[in-house]
């Protein structure tokens, strides 16, 4: 009967009750990090540093590791602030009971949606917010879209447009840092062609020569600075 019991305590209507949202818990907190990365600096920055990886041809070096940990130290420098108004304004005063739970959400996450709503307004993405919000369950009246502000739009519809404007900024600089390493690749080839080395690999030749550009105008200060420049840091 004790067994009968403790099955009907794990199994019955309260038991389910209360096992169901500790599961939901779980789950978000195992997303929590990959949740935390998309809404932050963290995409453009990885993109970034990967294309630039990709144009010196180097395959594993950097590596991923080296990337990732450079990455990560830049979006925690950039999300610094942000981070802090969050802990001020919402963890702060919750864990001293003066906010409850649905307020120290609301206070929370409103420095992240600034945040992205101020990086889609200034790298001219704002159009994805109304390609997610046009196809979500509550689309804008297409009559009042100019009365629309950024407090208007749900964070289901902003998470989506922003991470999709960060992989499409990530991309145009990619290209600007690509463009002098193909110029050499392209210069170096028809230089050996020109000679007839045409066994010898350009990437033996280009790659020291990419390499010692890059180290002469100080290449690593400049990319970061440049994505300091573009978060507006």
């Amino acid at each position: 009967m004790d067994a009968l019991t403790q099955m009907n305590q794990w199994w019955g209507p309260e038991g389910v009750g209360t096992s169901v949202p500790l599961v939901l818990i779980l789950s978000i907190l195992t997303l929590a990090p990959a949740i935390v990365m998309m809404t932050t600096s963290f995409v453009r920055i990885a993109v970034v540093l990967g294309i630039l990886r990709q144009g010196f041809g180097t395959q594993g070096l950097p590596s991923t590791q080296v990337i990732t940990a450079l990455a990560l130290f830049l979006t925690f420098f950039i999300m610094f602030p942000v981070g802090q108004e969050i802990y001020n304004e919402s963890l702060l005063p919750y864990q001293k009971g003066e906010l409850a739970a649905d307020a120290a959400w609301h206070n929370g996450v409103e420095p992240l949606r600034e945040f992205m709503l101020r990086q889609l307004e200034e790298t001219g993405n704002t159009d994805e917010i109304w390609l997610f919000w046009r196809h979500s369950p509550n689309p804008p009246e297409e009559s009042k879209m100019a009365q629309y502000t950024g407090a208007d739009v749900p964070l289901h519809v902003l998470m989506p447009a922003f991470l999709l404007g960060e992989l499409k900024t990530a991309f145009l600089i990619g290209v600007q840092l690509l463009l002098p390493m193909l110029i050499i690749d392209l210069l170096v080839a028809s230089i050996l062609v020109s000679m007839g080395m045409y066994m010898l690999p350009p990437v033996m030749i280009s790659l020291p020569l990419k390499l010692l550009l890059f180290v002469l105008v100080d290449g690593w200060r400049l990319v970061v600075e440049m994505l300091l420049h573009s978060f507006g840091t």
